[in-house]
């Protein structure tokens, strides 16, 4: 997949495919706008172009707005490599990019830049500073510059419509299990393990503290949860706790710690990946050590009997 940026010269392409979108969690219904673009790229043999822009638009525009992002940067082009598109241009989203009206960006970007032959949308997609740009305005424009437009219709899950929102939704709920079906595969973060307090150590349950790679990322509702843990190549079966760490201490700092079922190795500053299978328990406070123990035996044991039910 070739990357590109707006400073970048693009000379090779011959009339590509168009879709423009932040897409934000690439989920189900952004998966099905993709292969609209990649069976047009492929029936009229040219190539498929994404356009996203970084960072998400609304981060931008509305001041002081705490958004929390389903995907980063690296993981957008990850997904996009493993789909198959072509070519993607990634944007930088700044408040003077922002002022662009929708007549300046389809032809800044999609006429002279691209010399798109065709573009896909999504059914609600608008863009431009005026938010006309929408598939009656593409239509209008596609007349002038010899465009094709077309608009996918949103993907539904029990009659609903999948949105970034409703998969963030579900994570705030701590509904995992709707947040990987809406997506279609996995939720899943990234950090480095760094060094903690090392209490689930005393414990007889060592932990490894992570650090994500991106601070905006969106986590689920605090509480333990059934995960994978992906380190150096191999999957190993782990229990999470995003939370507080009430039992210990009264933090206001979220904490992302994971004990890996029968692991025993010296891994600070490695890379993990994370994915999150199923919530077992809300975050609690236990009285006592032993009571703390116990619970972790019982939150193992659930993990053990997941994974030999899903295995």
């Amino acid at each position: 997949m070739n990357i590109y940026s707006e400073s970048s010269e693009i000379t090779k392409l011959l009339k590509p495919v168009v879709t423009v979108g932040s897409f934000d969690g690439l989920h189900r219904g952004h998966l099905k706008i993709l292969d609209r673009v990649k069976e047009i790229s492929e029936n009229t043999k040219t190539e498929s172009f994404v356009v996203t822009f970084e960072p998400h638009p609304r981060t931008v525009i509305a001041k002081d707005y705490n958004l929390k992002i389903l995907t980063s940067l690296e993981e957008k082009k990850k997904i996009f490599e493993k789909t198959g598109i072509n070519n993607l241009m990634i944007l930088d989203f700044t408040k003077e990019f922002s002022q662009l009206t929708s007549d300046e960006f389809i032809k800044k970007f999609i006429v002279d830049k691209l010399s798109a032959s065709y573009m896909v949308i999504g059914h609600d997609h608008k863009f431009g500073r005026d938010r006309l740009g929408d598939y009656k305005k593409l239509r209008e424009v596609g007349n002038v510059f010899n465009f094709g437009i077309t608009s996918v219709q949103p993907e539904m899950h029990d009659d609903s419509i999948i949105s970034s929102t409703r998969i963030r939704n579900a994570l705030i709920e701590g509904d995992v299990e709707l947040a990987n079906t809406l997506l279609g595969r996995v939720y899943s973060f990234s950090g480095v393990i760094v060094t903690g307090m090392q209490r689930g150590r005393l414990l007889g349950f060592p932990t490894a503290n992570i650090k994500l790679d991106e601070s905006k990322k969106a986590l689920p509702k605090n509480g333990v949860y059934i995960v994978n843990c992906f380190l150096e190549g191999e999957i190993f079966s782990g229990i999470m706790n995003a939370g507080f760490r009430p039992t210990f201490e009264n933090i206001h700092e979220l904490v992302v710690e994971v004990h890996i079922l029968n692991f025993d190795r010296d891994i600070y500053g490695k890379s993990m990946t994370i994915e999150i299978l199923k919530r077992i328990r809300d975050e609690k406070r236990f009285n006592t050590k032993e009571e703390l123990i116990n619970q972790i035996e019982n939150d193992k044991q659930k993990t053990i009997d997941f994974k030999k039910l899903i295995n």
